[in-house]
């Protein structure tokens, strides 16, 4: 398909915010950009079991302090099921780099957020992003 958009990889997301505010503005603008929610949480206690589950998940976009614990705890279970996270937080945990593929600053804009999953996506699929947007950091995949 010549000048077609490339389908993407990512497509259903996992978010464990407990801002209320950021999480219903992410979970909008993201079903606006065409990504499937799989479901929009606050708690790790929540998380965990969705992770748990067979609920195919693409990516999970997680905070790192959450109401009941930390996002680490989320991104590690991620990671032990093979699902890529990305941190979005204020503060990027010194772990990050070894649980996440890329870390996002708060505040940022939508279309940062979204930038940052196509880069996320083209490091997964062995490619290099076009864009790394402000307020992002793409950590190099392990092999």
């Amino acid at each position: 398909m010549l000048f077609g958009k490339k389908k993407r990889q990512i497509v259903r997301l996992l978010v464990v915010e407990d801002e209320p505010l950021v999480a219903f503005d992410t979970e909008y603008f993201l079903t606006d950009a065409k990504f499937t929610i799989v479901a929009t949480i606050d708690r790790v206690a929540e998380a965990l079991p969705i992770l748990a589950s067979d609920t195919v998940i693409d990516l999970v976009l997680v905070d790192v302090n959450l109401a009941d614990g930390s996002g680490i705890d989320v991104a590690r279970a991620a990671q032990a099921r093979g699902v890529p996270v990305m941190f979005v937080t204020g503060s990027c945990p010194v772990e990050a780099t070894t649980l996440a593929a890329g870390c996002m600053a708060k505040p940022y804009m939508p279309r940062d957020l979204i930038a940052a999953i196509e880069a996320i996506e083209a490091m997964l699929g062995g490619g290099k992003p076009t864009r790394v947007p402000s307020g992002f950091t793409l950590f190099p995949r392990t092999a």
